[in-house]
């Protein structure tokens, strides 16, 4: 099983950020985190990067049913999608897989979550 699940699709970096919110929006999920990768590494490193955005995002149903099922799943929220420009005007969006990562977690109740959250981002990525 992949950690992951991608599609790289044509368009500026912006507008696929864009598309990428509303789609998580679209699905119940809210930005809870942004990270400008280019521009952390510039700022902290002097690193030239390409464009590359971290989006931390949260179901806070789903989020609050998680972490009722398994109180320690909070080190694993909230759901990670990541925006990159692989060369001007193509850009891969790829989102963490929760089945992949709930693998570790021995735990019936939140397979079942991670399946539905799974089912959510993947329509995500597969809409774009």
């Amino acid at each position: 099983m992949n950690y992951y699940f991608n599609k790289t699709v044509n368009g500026t970096f912006e507008d696929v950020i864009d598309k990428v919110t509303q789609g998580l929006k679209d699905e119940g999920f809210g930005i809870l985190t942004e990270i400008d990768v280019k521009e952390t590494l510039k700022n902290k490193l002097d690193v030239n990067f390409k464009k590359y955005r971290i989006l931390g995002a949260c179901n806070p149903p789903f989020a609050h049913k998680a972490l009722q099922a398994e109180d320690k799943i909070g080190t694993m929220l909230p759901c990670n999608v990541i925006v990159q420009e692989i060369e001007a005007g193509i850009i891969e969006v790829a989102a963490v897989n929760p089945m992949a990562s709930m693998q570790a977690v021995e735990n019936k109740n939140l397979n079942e979550i991670a399946n539905e959250i799974t089912a959510m981002l993947e329509n995500v990525i597969e809409k774009l």
